[in-house]
């Protein structure tokens, strides 16, 4: 079972603005908050997402292949989110629209170049 991801960051500050913005719009709160870490996640669920500076103080780098998935409730709420993440230095990897598989979904990069989708749920 998968609890959390965590996504390197090279700017902590603007990774939160990103992330804050998302989060609100998906009903999340901040559950951690360090001086090299943050984490957002559904209380009631209790499955996150945190952004983090690199332990080893190397820089951060996205993995090719690597993308984490964000549950929306609904096809406007994919809308939303992928337009709040352009807005935020996000960069678009798909639209959304409805996938060949029959899902409603929409790809994006945050500033650092981590790959996420956000899919409707409902």
């Amino acid at each position: 079972m998968i609890i959390n991801i965590c996504f390197g960051t090279r700017d902590l500050a603007r990774g939160a603005a990103f992330y804050d913005a998302i989060a609100q719009e998906m009903g999340l709160a901040r559950y951690m908050e360090t001086d090299k870490a943050i984490g957002w996640r559904n209380p009631a669920m209790g499955i996150g997402l945190a952004i983090t500076l690199p332990f080893d103080g190397n820089e951060a780098s996205v993995g090719n292949g690597t993308m984490a998935t964000i549950g929306a409730a609904n096809a406007a709420q994919v809308d939303r989110i992928h337009a709040i993440a352009l807005t935020l230095g996000g960069r678009d990897e798909g639209a959304p629209g409805l996938r060949a598989n029959g899902f409603y979904a929409a790809y994006f990069r945050d500033p650092d170049g981590n790959k996420l989708n956000a899919v409707a749920l409902g």
